[in-house]
């Protein structure tokens, strides 16, 4: 089976359970489909997308499709979806929602199909028909459509030398970059590595991977943001058991990027 024959890959995102199993139920029903994870929320979803961007558009954490709500608690479905806009490869997205109001907000953000609840089978069915059409035409995220980014060593590994012994540790691994002079520390959760590599090359070679600058000291992995928080005017991400400061000339995009401007409540 060639790549775009291939099942598709499907992320589910929907806050309501009845309205994520309905969801889940008819993916599981249709032929087409190989896998369907579900999330919960945008933030999760988010972590899963910026874990697949790290392993490359074929990886094995992959998603051809994102099946959308737009009503949901802290990031909604309309800036998640411009979010992933600004990856190098990003899935295709279907909305999913109870609302007729977001349909040309969704078309402009170049959603594939948009579905409103309560899902009818044949609809949703149509729906995912375009879907497959458009990977096997070349027009999905699969390398077969769009190139993964260059990676940084085979195997998008980074090479660290440590007394005379090269290791290779894997791009998805590292959490977030932090500047020291020409040098870049490349943290991850096991320990820390230097390289000889400034860090305005790692933010230019690893965009598309998910990574963004949140200080001028500082890279962050985008899927690797569990929280975002505003005290006394000052913006932090937490990574982990990491608690990150976000300089105010970063503080916009980051925010912009994470949570959107869009105008009014969309559902």
């Amino acid at each position: 089976m060639g790549v775009t024959d291939a099942p598709l890959r499907v992320l589910a995102v929907d806050d309501e359970r009845p309205a994520l199993d309905e969801l889940l139920y008819l993916l599981g029903e249709d032929p087409r489909v190989g896998t369907a994870v579900p999330a919960r929320e945008a933030m999760e979803a988010l972590r899963l997308l910026g874990r697949a961007v790290a392993h490359g558009p074929d990886g094995p954490e992959g998603f051809d499709v994102v099946f959308l709500d737009i009503d949901m608690p802290g990031l909604n479905g309309l800036e998640l979806a411009r979010t992933l806009g600004g990856f190098a490869a990003p899935p295709l997205i279907v909305f999913v929602t109870a609302y007729e109001d977001f349909a040309v907000r969704a078309f402009d953000l170049k959603a594939v199909d948009y579905l409103l609840k309560p899902l009818r089978k044949e609809r949703f069915a149509e729906a995912v028909r375009r879907v497959a059409d458009l990977v096997r035409a070349g027009q999905g995220p699969r390398p077969a459509a769009l190139p993964a980014p260059a990676p940084t060593a085979p195997g998008d590994q980074v090479p660290v030398e440590l007394g005379g012994v090269t290791r290779f540790v894997p791009l998805a691994d590292i959490t977030h970059v932090e500047a020291q002079g020409d040098y870049a520390r490349l943290h991850t959760g096991a320990g820390s590595h230097l390289v000889r590599i400034p860090l305005s090359t790692l933010e230019e070679q690893w965009r598309a991977h998910g990574f963004v600058r949140i200080h001028r000291s500082r890279l962050v992995a985008l899927g690797r943001i569990e929280e975002l928080r505003v005290e006394g005017g000052n913006l932090t991400v937490r990574i982990g058991d990491r608690t990150l400061a976000v300089s105010r000339r970063n503080a916009r995009e980051l925010r912009d990027l994470l949570t959107g401007r869009a105008t009014g409540r969309a559902r």
